[in-house]
């Protein structure tokens, strides 16, 4: 698929989530695998953090990690985060940064925005903006941002490379990068990869380790840490490893331990050239 179908098929999947939310469901990434309870979306949040938040933002809830909690957000600090969904981590974050701050949320649907924008609404939060666009040309100035945060979607992107730029770019000199993203741990053969998206859809774009270290590299980061936060195993996903059949054993040897979801630091340096 070339980088337009991939946008598209995108969107129109998150476009269906949102719908779903609205109309009282809960949304899943990856849910057209049919896994019932899928590990990569399960038990990211405290009770703390979400009775704070209508239950729509946490419905619409797509991630695979906490970068609120993990980021060290301040009081008084701008926040972007790409990829906002429903806006749970854009409302958690305005929380964390005070009146004193502001927390944007960047996406490229118009029903995750208005569900965002309602949950907004229903929480609110005044220190917010909700921003359309795509993350491989982020509507902000540069050097207005202290810190970038991301749930689950750099791995969407099929231009990575253009994502991190844009990051760069908006960041100011010294400012923060904290996502979390799905990432391969070592190699695995593309045959296999395939098998296991259709269990765990957020992988369908994961970079391996080595690759995403070297993107952000390359984009003109510093200080760049992967922190693995969970790792998945086959006995996340018993019920598609099962209706592979024959094959199920043999996947199984090669898939154990080979996608983890990680938190992603770096920091663009203090001065730039």
């Amino acid at each position: 698929m070339d980088e337009k179908s991939i946008k598209e098929e995108v969107r129109e999947f998150y476009t269906r989530e949102a719908l779903k939310v609205s109309a009282g469901g809960t949304a899943c990434c990856g849910s057209s695998a049919g896994v019932a309870a899928n590990p990569i979306t399960a038990n990211l949040y405290t009770s703390g953090e979400t009775a704070q938040l209508p239950a729509e933002a946490i419905a619409a809830s797509l991630g695979c990690g906490n970068p609120t909690a993990l980021a060290e957000l301040k009081p008084g600090e701008t926040v972007l985060d790409l990829g906002s969904g429903g806006g749970i981590d854009v409302l958690l974050s305005a929380r964390r940064v005070g009146p004193a701050g502001k927390a944007y949320g960047l996406d490229m649907t118009d029903e995750m925005l208005a569900l965002a924008r309602e949950n907004q609404r229903k929480a609110g939060v005044g220190n917010v903006e909700f921003l359309k666009g795509e993350i491989e040309n982020i509507p902000l100035p540069d050097d207005s941002i202290d810190v970038i945060i991301s749930n689950c979607v750099i791995n969407l992107s099929a231009n990575k490379d253009r994502v991190l730029a844009e990051a760069f770019r908006v960041l100011r000199p010294g400012g923060r990068f904290a996502v979390s993203d799905i990432v391969v741990r070592g190699t695995m053969p593309p045959e296999v990869k395939r098998m296991v998206e259709l269990w765990a859809g957020c992988i369908a774009g994961a970079l391996e380790e080595s690759d995403y270290r070297a993107k952000l590299e390359a984009a003109g980061f510093e200080a760049i840490d992967l922190e693995p936060t969970r790792i998945f195993t086959v006995a996340d996903a018993q019920g598609i490893v099962a209706s592979l059949g024959p094959e199920a054993k043999n996947i199984a040897a090669q898939v154990d331990g080979k996608f983890a979801s990680a938190f992603i630091r770096a920091r663009k340096p203090a001065s730039v050239a």
